[in-house]
């Protein structure tokens, strides 16, 4: 089982050991990334502008790859996601972009929105399913109480995202149950954590960070998990050190038994 694979700028920079886990994890469970070639920054935030596409044309020329490879598109980074899954909507369901967007492109055949996105959390519920992902841990995390953390980008808009509810999602917490943790739910687990203001507004994203902890920690959370490397950096640099603040992938390649072959790398 074969994917078409966009990493993002962060998962081959500052955060290749969580693109690593991710890879080695996709292995063991039987199913293969495959890194798109001469992919570009996707840009990081959805253009809102109607008349905006050359931001967009990234998206696209992945979106694209990917349809001509007959593959799904995965996404790890909740940014990426975001950025590309609206896109490909766009490119489904607009027609003055798509036919801007492919007069930009010159492809040889026009792109509308064909390929399947998915975020790599998706294909753990949907294709794999966390009955078999649980079967496959070797190293349960028995005794750890983990909140989700989902953020902005993975949830909403929800019509167009259609990754889970956006009130009340439910797929970390069946995650972190699959990987043998207990999840723990608590109210500011899908709100804004200020990471696109922390340069600008540094006093107020602090201020959220702070919120998600302290709500986090009165629940019972030991630790937070997230699919979002922003979201990750801007809660571990704003909480002081109170609670630690995981990607997915490298708690999914420790119940897996495969965290200690990262390290030797």
């Amino acid at each position: 089982m074969k994917y078409s694979y966009f990493p993002g700028c962060t998962l081959k920079n500052k955060a290749q050991d969580l693109d690593h886990y991710a890879r080695i994890s996709a292995e063991a469970l039987g199913f293969e990334l495959e890194e798109i070639s001469e992919w570009q920054c996707c840009g990081g935030v959805y253009p809102l502008g109607t008349d905006e596409i050359a931001t967009k044309l990234a998206s696209v020329r992945a979106l694209n790859d990917a349809k001509e490879k007959g593959q799904d598109l995965v996404t790890l980074c909740s940014a990426c996601h975001h950025v590309i899954k609206r896109v490909n909507d766009d490119m489904k369901n607009v027609d003055d972009i798509r036919t801007r967007a492919n007069n930009y492109m010159a492809l040889d055949e026009p792109y509308a929105g064909e390929t399947n996105v998915l975020h790599y959390l998706e294909v753990l519920r949907d294709v794999i399913g966390f009955d078999e992902l649980k079967k496959k841990v070797t190293n349960p995390l028995t005794g750890k109480k983990i909140g989700a953390y989902y953020g902005c980008l993975l949830l909403r808009p929800g019509k167009i995202m259609a990754f889970d509810n956006p009130e009340n999602p439910k797929i970390l917490e069946d995650f972190i149950r699959a990987i043998g943790a207990e999840p723990v739910i608590y109210p500011y687990r899908n709100e804004c954590c200020g990471g696109y203001i922390s340069l600008k507004e540094e006093d107020l994203s602090k201020s959220m960070c702070r919120k998600i902890e302290e709500s986090a920690s009165g629940f019972g959370a030991d630790m937070l998990i997230t699919a979002c490397p922003l979201c990750m950096y801007n809660l571990n640099k704003n909480n002081g050190g109170n609670l630690p603040v995981y990607y997915f992938t490298e708690l999914l390649a420790e119940a897996l038994g495969l965290k200690e072959e990262v390290k030797a790398q």
